[in-house]
């Protein structure tokens, strides 16, 4: 009994140390993505969706890992500025203007960090140098 009692514990040791042993880097997106999180239901799932699924013809989803993917670097300065110019996501075409949202760098970075991450996409960590840069080349 004193031996599967050990062998337990040793066993849970082990594990709890793997499980524990994560990168600075995943430690970070992992932040960025809960915050972000909060973020998006505070100012974006109205209209996006609690699942990202858009609102309709009227709201783009944001479920389209390929739109996703191919506007990463356009996602800062969508989100800060606004969009106006039609978009078209899973071949539909959406006109309805997004209005500007007036948040920080660090606030950008998480709520992009979520919604590249979320609803069915992986596509890593973004900070708040991508960021600046990114609203550095905004049209």
């Amino acid at each position: 009994m004193r031996k599967f009692i050990l062998i337990s514990l040793v066993s849970l040791t082990l594990i709890s140390m793997f499980y524990s042993c994560q990168t600075a880097e995943t430690v970070q997106k992992d932040a960025y993505y809960v915050n972000g999180r909060d973020l998006y239901i505070k100012h974006c799932q109205n209209c996006h969706g609690a699942k990202g699924e858009g609102l309709g013809a009227l709201t783009p989803p944001l479920t389209d890992s390929v739109f996703m993917k191919a506007n990463k670097e356009k996602l800062a300065c969508i989100i800060k500025n606004g969009l106006s110019a039609p978009v078209t996501v899973h071949g539909q075409v959406y006109e309805g203007k997004m209005p500007e949202f007036n948040l920080a760098n660090i606030d950008l970075a998480q709520v992009i960090v979520y919604i590249t991450n979320a609803f069915g996409h992986q596509q890593g960590m973004y900070t708040n140098q991508q960021v600046e840069n990114d609203l550095k080349n905004c049209k």
